[in-house]
C-alpha cells in the first residue's frame, strides 16, 4: 500500500480510534505453494494495549493449513470509502472536464504473527474478549469447557490471537488539495451523500481544517 505524507496518519491515535469504530476488515494468509493467498473475511476485536487482535473461525476452514506453514499474516480493514468524479478535481481555473478520478478511503493493515489457539479455556476466554467488544451490553451465558450452551461447541471452532509486528495505516482525503478544492470536494459529498460520502467529508475537514480566518 502506498502511502503519501499526506496520506500518512496523523498520529497513532488517529488509527487506533479509527479501528475501534471498523472491525470488520480481511485476514490474508500466505497460500500453499504454486497458489496464491487466502483471503477471509471476519470480524475481530483489537487490544491497543497488548497490539494484538483476537478472532476465531470453523475447524473445517481451509485457513488453518496455510496459518500453521507460515504463520505471517496481514489484517486488512477499509471503509469510508467515496468515489471522486473527475469533474470535481479540476484544478482551480481549468475546464470542469479535466479533473482526475480517484477514490478517498481509510485503511488500516495490520501486519501479524498468527498463534493458532486450541485449548478449551484459552478458546473461552478469547471468546468472552470478543463478546465484550461486540456485545458490551451482556445478555450471552457464559462460555466455558462442559458448561451448556456453548461448552460443547467450542471443539468446533480454533481460535486465534494475532500479535501486531507493524502497523501502516492510510487516511487518503485529499491531503494534497487546495483548500478551495478540498472544500469544494466536501461540499460535494455532502451533497452526494452516496454510501461513505458523509464520513469522507467528514475525515477530510477534520483532517485538514479550511482557515476561515476573521
Amino acid at each position: 500500500m502506498l502511502i503519501h505524507p499526506w496520506d500518512a496518519a496523523l498520529d497513532e491515535k488517529e488509527w487506533q480510534d479509527w479501528l475501534d469504530a471498523h472491525d470488520f476488515g480481511e485476514l490474508a494468509v500466505n497460500g500453499p505453494p504454486g497458489q496464491g493467498p487466502l483471503v477471509q473475511p471476519l470480524h475481530f476485536a483489537y487490544d491497543h494495549e497488548r497490539r494484538e487482535a483476537v478472532t476465531h473461525l470453523a475447524r473445517p476452514n481451509p485457513l488453518w493449513a496455510a496459518v500453521e506453514a507460515d504463520p505471517r499474516v496481514t489484517l486488512s480493514v477499509v471503509g469510508d470509502h467515496a468515489f471522486i468524479p473527475t469533474y470535481w478535481t479540476a484544478p482551480e481555473g481549468a475546464h470542469p472536464d479535466h479533473g482526475t478520478a480517484t477514490s478517498y478511503y481509510a485503511a488500516v493493515q495490520l501486519s501479524c504473527l498468527a498463534h493458532v489457539v486450541d485449548d478449551a479455556r484459552e478458546k473461552s476466554a478469547l471468546l468472552h474478549r470478543q463478546l465484550a467488544h461486540f456485545q458490551p451490553e451482556g445478555r450471552y451465558a457464559r462460555v466455558a469447557p462442559g458448561e451448556a450452551p456453548y461448552g460443547r461447541m467450542l471443539p468446533g471452532i480454533r481460535g486465534l490471537r494475532l500479535e501486531v509486528t507493524e502497523v501502516r495505516a492510510k487516511f487518503k482525503f485529499a491531503g494534497n488539495k487546495s483548500d478551495g478544492i478540498r472544500a469544494g470536494l466536501a461540499g460535494h459529498l455532502t451533497e452526494r451523500s452516496g454510501p461513505g460520502d458523509s464520513e469522507a467529508a467528514a475525515h477530510m475537514l477534520r483532517r485538514h481544517p479550511v482557515d476561515g480566518g476573521d
